[in-house]
């Protein structure tokens, strides 16, 4: 699994029809620290997530285990919103304390 902060969407109107009615978004990946790696990704959103949002994504043949996405061509795909991220006992990152930093 990796941490990430959705950044942006992807449309595509022609695609494989197993893909029709699925989400796409970007991730930019993070550490722990929250500060980004350089690396971006493509992922099918399965939990509802939107910009800003720190999730949780999967890639390779994990992203196709979930309701969703079993049995379609995807390689990365978004499971969780993240609430919170505890390190050695200091949060590096509250939801809560991110949306009234967002105000």
């Amino acid at each position: 699994m990796q941490l990430a902060e959705v950044v942006g969407t992807v449309v595509a109107t022609a695609k494989d029809p197993k893909l029709v009615g699925l989400k796409f978004l970007i991730v930019k990946n993070v550490d722990a620290d929250m500060q980004p790696t350089g690396s971006f990704a493509v992922a099918i959103d399965t939990i509802g997530a939107g910009p800003g949002d720190v999730v949780l994504h999967v890639a390779g043949s994990s992203a196709r285990m979930t309701e969703q996405t079993k049995d379609r061509p995807v390689d990365a795909c978004i499971m969780a919103i993240v609430d919170a991220v505890e390190i050695d006992g200091t949060y590096t990152y509250e939801k809560h304390r991110a949306a009234e930093t967002a105000r």
